[in-house]
This record gives C-alpha cells, sequence and structure tokens, in this order.
C-alpha cells in the first residue's frame, strides 16, 4: 500500500468575532434594569472603576436639582401638551403650589407616586386582624396575580407558614371582604358570587344571577341562554337579563386598574417602567436624550489610573502588581467605552426614528408609517441585528410623558388596532369581524376579516357574540 504524505498551503478566510465585540453587543442589548445590574456587578469585581454619585429622577432618569426633577414639573406645569388616550396615565396633577419658602415641598413626590393594590390591601388589613396574622396576610396579598386571584390554596399557604389551616381560611375571609369586591378570589366563580354578595348587602340583586353564575358560568359565557333557561325553568329573557347584569355590575379582573404586585418581591415597592430614551418637544424640534447618559456616570479610579502610567508611581509596584493593575484599569476603560458606545447607537437609533416617525410623534398613533428595522440599519449603515439588539426591551417617553417600547415604531398595525379599538366602543350594537372589515375599507384600510379577528384578540376585546 502507498502512502502519499502532502501539505496544503493555501490560504483561508475565516470570520472571528473578537470579544470586544461580544463585550459591545452584550452591553447594547441590555435593558435599563439588566444595565444597572450590569454596573453593580463590574463595580463589586473591578477596583479601577468607579461611579460618581448622583441623584437622578426614579421616573424618568433626569439630574435632580435639590430634590425636584426639572423635567417631571415641567411636564406638570405644560397645560397645552395634553397626553393621547392609553392605558395608563403616566402624569398626575400637581397640588396647590405650597406656601414660599417652604423648602419641604417636593414634587417628586406627587410625579412618583403610585399605590400599588398589595399596599392598599395590607394597610387596611393592618387594621382588620391581629397582629400575629399579618405574615399570614403578606403572604396571601404577595400571591395575588395580575387579575387579583389568588395563585395558591388554603393548603399551600398553611404549609409554607407552618399555621392552622383555620387561620389562612380566617385571613383570607377578611380579604376577600376589602375592595376592589372580588380580590382574592380563587377563580372566576368565586370573583362574581363575592360580587353579587356585596351588591346584595347594598340592596342590589338580580333575580337567578347567583343559580346562573354558580351552576351554568360557561354557558352563560357562550350565550347559551336556551339550554340555561330550560335547566332553570326560567324565560330566555330572564336568562339574558342576568347576562346584561353581569356585564354592566361585575368585573372580573377586580386587580386590573392598580400597580402591578409582583408576588416575588413582596416589600409591595411601587414599579415603574423606566424610559431608556426621552423625546421631548420644543416649538418645533424634537430633543433626544438617552437617560444612561444621566442616570451613570462612571470613570476610572484616579489611584488605579495614576499607577497603571509607567513612571507615576507605579515604579514602587513589581511586575505582576503593575500587570494586575493594568488589567483592571484596561477593563475599566473597555467597560466604559461600551456604555458610551451604547448610548451614541441609542441616540443615533431615535434620531433616526424621530426623522421617520415624526407625524407619529406630532399627531398620534393614527399617522404611525410602516418602518422596518432594515430600513434603520441601511440609513445609519450597520447591521439589522445591531438596531434589533438596541431596541429589544427598552422603551421610549414621548413628548406627551407616555411611556413606550421601542417596537411600537415597527408596528404598523397599531394605527389599525386603534382604528378598531374606537369602532368598538362607539358601536350601538355589537359589530362583526366583518363589519368592522367592511368599515375599514371605508376608511382605506383593507385587511382581511381574519386578520380583524387577530387584531381584536390581541386588544382584548370579546367577539360580537359575547360583548
Amino acid at each position: 500500500m502507498e502512502l502519499d504524505l502532502s501539505q496544503d498551503t493555501s490560504l483561508v478566510q475565516t470570520v472571528k468575532v473578537s470579544p470586544r465585540l461580544v463585550a459591545a453587543n452584550y452591553i447594547l442589548e441590555l435593558s435599563s434594569l439588566e444595565l444597572q445590574q450590569a454596573i453593580s456587578e463590574e463595580l463589586n469585581e473591578n477596583p479601577a472603576l468607579e461611579l460618581v454619585e448622583v441623584a437622578t429622577c426614579p421616573a424618568c432618569g433626569t439630574e435632580l436639582q435639590g430634590s425636584i426633577c426639572p423635567r417631571c414639573l415641567q411636564r406638570q406645569k405644560g397645560d397645552d401638551v395634553m397626553p393621547r388616550s392609553s392605558d395608563v396615565n403616566y402624569e398626575e396633577n400637581l397640588p396647590p403650589a405650597q406656601a414660599a419658602g417652604d423648602d419641604e415641598f417636593d414634587p417628586l413626590t406627587q410625579v412618583a407616586s403610585e399605590q400599588t393594590l398589595a399596599e392598599l390591601l395590607l394597610s387596611e388589613l393592618g387594621t382588620l386582624l391581629d397582629e400575629e396574622d399579618m405574615p399570614i396576610a403578606e403572604y396571601l396579598v404577595g400571591s395575588l396575580d395580575d387579575k387579583g386571584y389568588l395563585s395558591c390554596t388554603v393548603d399551600e399557604a398553611a404549609y409554607e407558614l407552618e399555621v392552622d389551616v383555620r387561620r389562612v381560611r380566617h385571613v383570607l375571609s377578611v380579604l376577600q371582604t376589602l375592595e376592589p369586591i372580588g380580590v382574592g378570589a380563587r377563580n372566576l366563580r368565586e370573583c362574581l358570587l363575592l360580587q353579587l354578595d356585596y351588591l346584595a348587602r347594598n340592596g342590589i340583586e338580580q333575580p337567578y344571577a347567583r343559580e346562573i353564575i354558580d351552576e351554568h358560568l360557561f354557558d352563560l359565557g357562550e350565550h347559551k341562554f336556551g339550554k340555561i333557561a330550560h335547566e332553570l325553568h326560567i324565560s330566555t329573557d330572564a336568562v339574558a337579563a342576568v347576562w346584561n347584569f353581569v356585564k354592566a355590575k361585575l368585573n372580573p379582573h377586580p386587580g386590573h386598574g392598580f400597580s402591578a404586585t409582583n408576588d416575588r418581591d413582596r416589600d409591595t415597592r411601587s414599579m415603574y417602567i423606566l424610559p431608556d430614551v426621552i423625546i421631548s418637544r420644543k416649538e418645533d424640534e424634537f430633543e433626544i436624550d438617552v437617560v444612561e447618559s444621566r442616570r451613570f456616570f462612571l470613570r476610572i479610579n484616579p489611584m488605579y489610573a495614576q499607577l497603571g502610567n509607567p513612571g507615576d508611581g507605579a515604579a514602587a509596584l513589581n511586575t505582576d502588581d503593575r500587570k494586575h493593575v493594568q488589567q483592571y484599569v484596561s477593563r475599566a476603560k473597555l467597560f466604559i467605552a461600551n456604555i458610551n458606545q451604547r448610548r451614541q447607537t441609542l441616540h443615533n437609533i431615535s434620531r433616526c426614528l424621530v426623522n421617520r416617525q415624526r407625524a407619529f410623534l406630532c399627531e398620534g398613533v393614527r399617522h404611525l408609517v410602516p418602518l422596518s428595522r432594515a430600513a434603520i440599519a441601511e440609513e445609519l449603515g450597520i447591521h439589522e441585528s445591531t438596531v434589533s439588539r438596541a431596541t429589544a426591551g427598552k422603551y421610549v417617553m414621548l413628548p406627551t410623558g407616555e411611556v413606550i417600547p421601542f417596537s411600537h415604531f415597527f408596528t404598523p398595525s397599531l394605527s389599525i388596532k386603534d382604528v378598531i379599538k374606537e369602532f368598538v366602543e362607539r358601536e350601538n350594537r355589537p359589530l362583526t369581524d366583518a363589519e368592522i372589515a367592511d368599515r375599514l375599507r371605508e376608511n382605506g384600510i383593507n385587511i382581511a376579516r381574519r386578520t380583524v379577528a387577530k387584531y381584536r384578540m390581541q386588544l382584548n376585546i370579546l367577539p360580537s357574540s359575547l360583548r
């Protein structure tokens, strides 16, 4: 057997991602909260990195002047700027001006005040329960989901707290008497029955409502009025009256309308969406402010910077110590450079979005134009994945004070959804998806009926048969 030994000296090009690029992309895709955590970790691990403490507004990130946020205060005074309709109102009215010279008055407490459902419930339970039962109350309140329903069983709570089941039941019964009525229920049926009991105590009753909700709730939701009437030996009009009563008087989601209750963090602090970018309007121009440029002031520790320079005190260090210091300084410089690059990328993308979506910023969601991340990337001369990383999980505060995700700028269907929502709010009778599609065509929007159905479900609007 003959062996052929040979060497291949041809050149082959391969693409390798540098560690610097990996670190830059990692910083770029972090959300505001994740960036704060990354900075905190880096400060703990790298003594050459230093954070200059600057008091900033917890709502918008602007540097405070004393104890006052100038941006939030100016927005509160701007009577001519009214927020657009939104699910959340991010602005509140300031109280009457305090007496001149009262240094204790802090408008920030009014701008950023927001009471959670947990805070409201615990403050009331504190006056109704014995002190030894408050840990049970805190556990139950901390186990409420966004709808206000209890996400754990009584037995689970008793097991976790190592208390008698009867004590947990007692605390739960007190919790279920508080407003919003229905909070603490374990399912929809119990929630509605609690509200029926409350209305009955106030003299408001509907014949057969309790029987239908308790025994035929699923059929009621599917509009099977005939089946319910037959089983209860009543008229279909009586069942329809119960349906109208439920829609008008009862709330299936008693927890909605309050700040989120975080079951993993039972300190019940208010939760905020911190904007990464603030867009403000001055006359006909828009200004862009990347919040991190105000919220984080990082620098090289002066002592490490001096020790890292050859000849500036570094002579007192041996070779290993000098190398150790220089590694920390280089790492700190790279981290700061990545933070600065993140700011610049966010600013460039935001400036491009303002130029492309100026009508949206001036006139509202109806004027949102179709826009892709690829178009932004092409205009800025960067890769589309960079735009995706820079905008994912990040938020923008509009000139109205409304905070929206970056993704809204790339979602043209928002304008269509807004029109659909308006049609439903103004309907004299429930409109079918086909009728909504017809009305959209009359307004120059051509979409299929099934697309209307998809958008309607995304808006959490029930079909016409259930509205």
